[in-house]
């Protein structure tokens, strides 16, 4: 293997699955690796990698082999973890499945993944009756603890060597200007993105809070595995329990994304601000309300820019005192803002930020079965971000805005694309468009702006519940807001930076204003 005699390159036992985690099972045995904050219970590395090599084994049986795709469609907890490792532990390849996919969204995310077996929750396996799920031929409902489980299993070892440039993982995110894409992640790129948060080591347990579907949750639990430390795996971020489950579990550091930060701020003041075990928070992004989160809860403050097709290329120092930046970058990570023509702009001056790493296989290597965007985003031996930066005379990077016309709601990434495709879905709307306004949360709540057919009616309640079996909770619109014509350029573009602009007008519906919440659907407990 030719490729490990790079010095760059991580050797198969620091970075692949496999070798990793009976490296670590080896080593230290007996210590925990996960605590499951729903009911306390642990693993130590060895009761997880008997867990995961019992999986393994009863993947082979149903024919799994290296390489080979496989989609997950579980939350949070023992069931995601043990199925996604021992995945991996045999070569395959693991591609979540968001829990709240439904209709074309899942459609295309099935077809694109060209999974032949697809290993879910019971409640949500039902959505896939009313889709062309194109070569899915199994269906593995996880109905408990022993589900999918072949008992002191012997897993038969890959054909091959898992190597450190193989596929582990295929993560969706949203589409922009079309559907979602699968990033294509290796074992490399996912070492890559633990070993950047340094503050991180073998001492600390980190909480994951974030779904195993994003990038964040995974990118957490494998950052505690490369590191030797452990992880508190939490189902979902909750405000009123969050400091908690931070007591319970011994959470000595997290990510916290977006709202998740003002909505913490808001809970009373007491006398357990201070009283808990968490010392490190990486925030993203960077807020005016940094400096009051760390002072009031005693911890010490990181932040960084990243992406799922990007490994932390940029990290801060410390309790950062720049305001708004997003950090430098990390070693090994090249990282320029240009214009239009991939041209470097000067500091200060506004433009996209593209990126490359000196070590092969640390960011993404490309998307899954779509060569023409794997091209776009790769031009000119560049990752195109598509965000909108500037930097300072001092090198620090400052996030503005995206290029795209994606939305940001409580940590998802919306595509316009997918929201306008549903809302065309409606007899009564001849056009639609879907655009990010500002959250009193922070980050951005979604208004669509619809055009009706000639000599029809649009009233948001109807369009709101025709909406409602057909996309995720969180793509869901706030705002609605009715036009005879959407604007237009001379060459029939719709002009979204005029309804950016125009925002919430006095004739936008608004369903909370109505009353109407859409919240996220509570799975039932598997039994154990």
């Amino acid at each position: 293997m030719t490729g490990l005699r790079d010095p760059r390159i991580l050797p198969p036992e620091d970075c692949v699955l496999q070798p990793l985690l009976d490296r670590r099972a080896g080593e230290t045995p007996d210590k925990v690796f996960v605590q499951f904050a729903d009911d306390g219970a642990t693993w130590t590395y060895r009761e997880l990698r008997d867990h995961v090599r019992d999986t393994a084994a009863a993947l082979q049986a149903l024919g799994v082999r290296q390489d080979e795709p496989v989609l997950t469609w579980l939350p949070n907890g023992p069931d995601a973890l043990r199925i996604w490792f021992a995945i991996n532990y045999i070569g395959a390849i693991y591609i979540p499945l968001n829990l709240a996919y439904r209709g074309q969204i899942l459609e295309h995310a099935v077809r694109n993944s060209g999974a032949r077996l697809i290993v879910g929750h019971p409640d949500l396996l039902p959505r896939l009756d009313g889709i062309d799920a194109a070569g899915l031929e199994h269906r593995v409902p996880i109905e408990s603890a022993r589900s999918l489980r072949q008992p002191g299993g012997a897993p038969v070892p890959p054909a091959r060597p898992i190597m450190p440039w193989d596929t582990q993982s295929v993560i969706y995110t949203s589409g922009t200007t079309g559907p979602s894409k699968g990033v294509m992640c290796s074992y490399l790129h996912a070492a890559s993105a633990a070993n950047a948060f340094y503050a991180a080591t073998a001492d600390d347990r980190n909480m994951v809070n974030l779904p195993l579907f994003h990038a964040g949750g995974t990118g957490a639990i494998y950052r505690m595995l490369v590191k030797g430390g452990s992880i508190a795996l939490v189902e979902a971020f909750d405000t009123n329990s969050f400091w908690n489950t931070v007591r319970a579990t011994g959470t000595t550091c997290l990510t916290l994304l977006g709202a998740m930060v003002p909505f913490l701020l808001k809970l009373p003041p007491g006398p357990g601000d201070r009283d808990h075990t968490l010392k490190k928070v990486v925030l993203v992004p960077l807020s005016d309300d940094a400096q009051s989160f760390a002072d009031r809860f005693g911890v010490d403050v990181y932040t960084t820019f990243n992406m799922t097709e990007t490994s932390w290329p940029l990290v801060s120092e410390r309790n950062p005192a720049v305001r708004g930046t997003c950090g430098r970058p990390r070693p090994g990570v090249e990282a320029r803002i240009v214009d239009e023509h991939d041209c470097e702009v000067p500091p200060g001056v506004l433009g996209e930020l593209i990126l490359r790493n000196d070590t092969p296989w640390t960011m993404n290597h490309g998307y899954h079965n779509n060569a023409e965007a794997t091209a776009r985003a790769w031009r000119n031996g560049w990752f195109h971000t598509g965000d909108v930066f500037r930097r300072d005379a001092d090198g620090n990077f400052f996030f503005v805005d995206r290029l795209k016309d994606a939305i940001r709601r409580r940590g998802e990434n919306i595509s316009s694309f997918e929201v306008e495709a549903e809302l065309m879905a409606h007899p009564a709307v001849r056009e639609a468009a879907a655009v990010a306004v500002p959250s009193e949360h922070g980050e951005d709540d979604v208004l669509v702006v619809l055009a009706p057919v000639a000599g029809q009616s649009i009233d948001p309640a109807e369009v709101l519940s025709f909406l409602l079996p057909r996309m995720p909770h969180f793509m869901v619109p706030r705002y609605m807001r009715v036009l005879p014509e959407l604007p237009k350029t001379p060459t029939q573009k719709v002009q979204k930076n005029l309804l950016r602009d125009d925002g919430v007008t006095p004739d936008t519906w608004d369903r909370e204003a109505a009353g109407i919440r859409v919240r996220r659907e509570r799975l039932a407990k598997t039994s154990s």
